[in-house]
């Protein structure tokens, strides 16, 4: 089966905002789950691009870039889907992947997100402290 990458919906809106807000909450345990609402995906996303991937009409996850700097904000994927591929059609889909310069912050303490984006070229480029705790800035530079 193929992954259908897509610019969102209106429909999608509570669907995408549950996936962000679940995705946090079991992923960032280190963080009070207070501080993560349903809100917060509408709050997060506002004036970036988003790129929806489904699966047999299902939302698998979402991307969410800021242009302007070429930064992926956001890339979350509902935890059914973890794993099967989700993740990397949406870094395809990007416009001009993988000819372009990328970059992302990844929290430390995701390891496993980490992982998959050292797996598909990123490297380490710098480093910083947020609310959520210490994070790595990734960059991906085309070959």
């Amino acid at each position: 089966m193929t992954w259908i990458i897509r610019p969102p919906r209106a429909e999608d809106q509570e669907v995408l905002a549950e996936i962000y807000l679940s995705v946090r909450r079991e992923t960032f345990v280190w963080v009070d789950p207070g501080n993560f609402h349903r809100e917060d995906f509408a709050a997060h996303t506002n004036g970036e691009t988003i790129f929806v991937c489904e699966r047999d009409g299902g939302v698998a996850g979402f991307l969410s870039l800021w242009p302007a700097d070429d930064f992926i904000h956001m890339l979350y994927i509902s935890p059914e889907f973890q794993g099967s591929g989700a993740g990397t059609a949406l870094l395809r889909a990007l416009p001009e992947w993988p000819q372009h310069r990328y970059r992302l912050k990844c929290l430390v303490k995701n390891r496993r997100a980490k992982a998959f984006y050292l797996s598909h070229g990123f490297g380490v480029t710098g480093n910083g402290t947020s609310p959520e705790g210490d994070y790595e800035e990734l960059s991906f530079f085309p070959a």
